[in-house]
C-alpha cells in the first residue's frame, strides 16, 4: 500500500493485487502488528545483518518524517488516519554502558535529535512509570514515536490509494513471479512488478530463506477503571545474551481505549493456533503484569482478546532490490522486491517505498540490477 502511494504520487498507474484486504473481523497481518515506530533494531530483535541494519536506519528516519507530516497536515482536517505521536519508554536491566549495542543505538538516536523528538535518558523513568522493582530495571530512555492504530490506518491507506487512482484486484497469484513475469505484465498492461508479499515471497520470489517469526498481542481495556490509564508505551528490548526469546515486554496504547500487551518472537512457527491459555501467551501476559502493577486487573477487549500473526523474515533480513535472476530469454527482469521487513514493517514502510520508486526509475533508465550493499545505505 505504501509503495503504491509513492508510485501514484509520481504519476504511475498502479494496480494492487491482493488475496485479502484490511478487515476488522478478519484481520490481515499488518493489522496485528505492534506498529510502534522504532529506530532499528526493534524490540523484537532479529534484524542483525549489517547491510540490512544500515539501510533500515535510513528507511526508518524517512518513515518518521512522513508519519509526523501526516499528523501535522491532517490534524485540522478531522480525518482519522490512526497515527499518533506517543512517548515510548525503553527499559534495561543493566546500565546502557554494559550493553554496547544498546548504547550505540541510543547515541545514534541522540545524533538524530533534529528529527527524533522528546529524547531523554534517565533511570528515574523507572520510578516515574511505577515499574515493579522485581523487574530489575536499571536504566531507561524515552523518545517521541509514531504509534499506529492499525485497523484505522490500513483502511485509511486503502482509501488514500483509491483517491489517488489505484486499481484494486482481489486475487491470489501463485508460483515464481519470474517464470510468469511477461504474462503478468501483459495481462495488467504493466511496465514493472512490485513484489511486496511478505511471507509469500518464499513462493513468489523463489526465496527459500523466507520464514515466519510468529508474534501475538493481547488487547485489554485501557479506560482507567481497573488500573491507571496508560498513555505512553513501555518496552523491554530482547537481549540476545539470554538463553530465551521470552524476555520482551511490549505495552503500547493502541488507541484511546485499547492497550496491547506483548510480545513473543517464535521463528519457523507457521501455525496460528495460539489462545490466551496457551503457555507462551500466559507467560507473555505475566511478564507484562509483573512489569507494571495493576495490569493483572486489566480486562480483555470485548471485541478481540488475542491477535496473532506471522512476521515475514528471511535469512539475511530485509530485501528491497531488483530481481537479479535473468529471464529465460536472457533479458533482465522488471520485478522489484520489497519484503522481509519482519516486525518493523510500519517503521520502515515509507523509506522502503522511496527505495522502490528509485528502483523502478533505474529500470526505466536501463541500469542493470544490483544487490543491496553497505555503500549504498545512507541514514537520512
Amino acid at each position: 500500500m505504501t509503495s503504491a502511494w509513492a508510485l501514484l504520487d509520481q504519476g504511475y498507474d498502479v494496480t494492487i493485487v491482493s488475496e485479502r484486504w484490511a478487515d476488522r473481523k478478519n484481520r490481515i497481518t499488518s493489522q496485528i502488528a505492534g506498529a510502534l515506530w522504532e529506530y532499528p533494531p526493534a524490540v523484537c530483535g532479529k534484524h542483525t545483518d549489517a547491510i540490512s541494519l544500515r539501510h533500515s536506519k535510513g528507511w526508518a528516519m524517512t518513515s518518521y518524517k512522513v508519519f509526523e507530516e501526516i499528523i501535522t497536515k491532517l490534524e485540522t482536517e478531522g480525518i482519522d488516519h490512526g497515527v499518533r505521536m506517543r512517548v515510548a519508554n525503553f527499559f534495561f536491566d543493566t546500565p546502557l554502558e554494559a550493553r554496547p549495542d544498546q548504547l550505540e543505538k541510543w547515541e545514534e538516536i541522540c545524533s538524530l535529535s533534529h528529527t527524533i523528538k522528546g529524547l531523554k535518558r534517565d533511570a528515574d523513568l523507572i520510578n516515574h512509570h511505577s515499574v515493579d522493582k522485581k523487574a530489575g530495571m536499571k536504566d531507561a530512555y524515552q523518545v517521541l514515536s509514531p504509534a499506529i492504530d492499525t485497523d484505522v490506518y490500513m483502511m485509511w491507506l486503502h482509501f488514500v490509494n483509491s483517491c489517488k487512482g489505484a486499481t484494486f484486484v482481489t486475487e491470489r497469484i501463485n508460483g515464481d513471479l519470474l517464470t510468469q513475469e511477461d504474462s503478468l505484465l501483459s495481462r495488467f498492461n504493466a511496465y514493472a512488478i512490485i513484489n511486496a508479499t511478505g511471507l509469500s515471497a518464499l513462493e513468489l520470489a523463489g526465496d527459500e530463506t523466507v520464514y515466519p517469526l510468529r508474534g501475538a498481542i493481547i488487547r485489554v481495556k485501557n479506560d482507567g477503571t481497573k488500573f491507571p490509564k496508560l498513555t505512553e508505551a513501555l518496552a523491554v528490548t530482547h537481549d540476545e545474551t539470554y538463553a530465551t526469546d521470552e524476555d520482551m515486554v511490549f505495552i503500547v496504547p493502541r488507541n484511546d481505549n485499547i492497550l496491547i500487551l506483548g510480545g513473543i518472537a517464535e521463528p519457523h512457527e507457521w501455525k496460528l493456533d495460539l489462545t490466551v491459555d496457551t503457555p507462551v501467551i500466559k507467560r507473555m501476559r505475566e511478564r507484562c503484569n509483573a512489569f507494571v502493577s495493576g495490569l493483572e486487573y486489566a480486562e480483555y477487549d470485548d471485541e478481540t482478546a488475542l491477535l496473532q500473526g506471522l512476521r515475514p523474515f528471511r535469512g539475511s533480513n530485509v530485501r528491497v532490490e531488483r530481481e537479479t535472476r535473468i529471464k529465460k530469454d536472457g533479458s533482465e527482469s522488471r520485478i522489484v522486491h520489497t519484503y522481509g521487513q519482519g516486525g518493523s514493517g510500519f517503521s520502515l514502510s515509507f523509506g522502503c517505498a522511496k527505495t522502490v520508486l528509485s528502483l523502478v526509475r533505474e529500470i526505466e533508465e536501463g541500469k542493470p540490477p544490483g544487490k543491496m550493499e553497505l555503500n549504498n545505505a545512507v541514514c537520512h
